[in-house]
């Protein structure tokens, strides 16, 4: 439970029922974990000064309370009053753990937006004469990049008399493709853009955009 606010009244503590990080121990819950933020997200306990909340959750019968009878439930669950919609009449509130709550909240938000990552489109260039030892370290690159959830962008580039050579150009994209398979996707074979031929290759398990 975080640390019940009181500015002028308010419940009082039970003797011997708070642990040292500021709330109840319960059932040997490591309160370390969830030190409380200095500033709330929500208003918690005493600083919900409606005279009536509406209580929802699995841990209370759903309805309109005084909010003094919400705090003595919540007191007696050792957990804490937290406002949760505060624009409706009366107040929407929860009676939960609010450190573990915001715990939980970061530790969800963290992960939505490792999953919301924007791939990139990373370039690898070629030309018709590129020996085994600039491929091999191309190809390097490619697969990390393609472990990271970026799409590779191979091209072979043409300039002069070399326009001549497309097909060792596709050769080598074909090539390239190969030694990719294992995290990588050819997504169109091998195609002319100007004096450029251009292959582009997935992260395996993401389709084709």
């Amino acid at each position: 439970m975080a640390v019940p606010q009181k500015p002028g009244g308010g419940f009082n503590r039970p003797s011997g029922g708070y642990g040292s990080g500021g709330g109840f121990n319960k059932g040997g819950f490591n309160r370390g974990k969830f030190a409380p933020r200095r500033e709330a997200e929500h208003r918690i306990n005493h600083f919900i000064r409606v005279p009536q909340v509406r209580l929802v959750g699995d841990n209370v019968e759903v309805g309109i309370y005084d909010t003094q009878v919400a705090l003595k439930m919540a007191q007696e669950q050792a957990l804490d009053l937290v406002e949760i919609s505060p624009t409706v009449d009366p107040p929407v509130c929860k009676i939960i753990d609010y450190n573990k709550f915001l715990y939980d909240k970061k530790k969800k938000e963290k992960e939505m937006k490792a999953k919301s990552k924007v791939s990139e489109v990373k370039e690898i260039r070629f030309t018709p004469n590129t020996d085994d030892h600039d491929f091999d370290f191309k190809a390097k690159h490619a697969l990390e990049f393609l472990k990271d959830g970026n799409k590779v962008k191979a091209y072979v580039q043409f300039k002069g008399r070399a326009i001549q050579f497309q097909d060792r150009g596709q050769l080598l994209l074909l090539k390239f493709a190969e030694r990719l398979a294992e995290v990588g996707i050819l997504e169109n074979m091998p195609k002319m853009e100007g004096r450029r031929m251009l292959a582009m290759f997935a992260p395996k398990g993401k389709k084709k955009a």
